[in-house]
């Protein structure tokens, strides 16, 4: 999901942003929302790209990334998420346990799971590119074409 490296969680802003232009002042970057609203947050702003994110497991020292985690939702529920944010503990639980079977249940807490939630709904209104990238990219056909330089720069080498 290399969009994700592009969206951010800003501590202390609601909602997700699209990183637009980074600055020696700091970062400028647009709501994920209907207003579109361009701000400059300054170096001190606590900004989080979602790509550095990660959701921690029962293995120790382990985490999977939130785009693991983002797909697998993607995958079980697409556009029809069947859990609220504002649900119960148990309610959360249960849905990130069968997104994720084997999610930490000590550390990860029940604000998280809403906060994911409600992430990947932003994520589906205002930025389905994030979800589009992952199963239109063409992997074998980017895996070939390295191998045909190579073996071209090794045919020029022994003609040398």
């Amino acid at each position: 999901m290399e969009a994700l490296k592009q969206i951010a969680n800003i501590a202390g802003q609601s909602g997700l942003f699209r990183i637009l232009k980074p600055s020696r002042t700091g970062v400028i970057v647009e709501s994920l929302d209907d207003k579109k609203a361009k701000t400059m947050m300054g170096p001190t702003a606590r900004v989080s790209v979602l790509n550095d994110i990660s959701i921690y497991v029962d293995t120790p020292d382990q985490s999977i990334p939130l785009a693991n985690v983002l797909t697998a939702i993607n995958e079980k529920y697409g556009e029809n998420l069947t859990v609220n944010a504002k649900g119960s503990n148990d309610e959360l639980a249960d849905f990130m346990e069968s997104v994720v079977p084997e999610y930490d249940r000590e550390r990860v807490r029940a604000s998280d799971i809403r906060k994911l939630i409600t992430w990947y709904g932003i994520l589906r209104q205002y930025a389905p590119e994030v979800f589009e990238t992952q199963e239109a990219a063409p992997a074998p056909e980017a895996e070939t074409a390295p191998e045909t330089t190579d073996s071209a720069e090794t045919q020029e080498e022994s003609n040398a």
